[in-house]
């Protein structure tokens, strides 16, 4: 199975990802990037502060880049509007 590598980015600032993850189809790895963006957006959240600036950006065992996730597309902001 191959093993994908999840690195945080951050501009030019990475968090690099040494362990990564063994997933079976490039599927599993869109699926694995969303819920790990979410689940750092969570945690950030719960501090007071979300970093949209932040991405995921996923390398397969060779280095090279199969997947990216920015964290601003990992969710929806929705406004309510005032009712009257």
């Amino acid at each position: 199975m191959p093993r994908y590598f999840f690195h945080l980015r951050d501009g030019d600032d990475v968090l690099l990802d040494l362990e990564g993850r063994d997933l079976s189809c490039l599927q599993a790895v869109a699926a694995v990037t969303l819920e790990e963006a979410r689940a750092i957006i969570a945690h950030d959240a719960r501090d007071g502060e979300i970093r949209l600036t932040y991405r995921l950006a996923v390398e397969d065992e060779t280095g090279q880049p199969v997947h990216r996730l920015d964290f601003e597309d990992a969710i929806a902001m929705v406004r309510r509007i005032p009712v009257r």
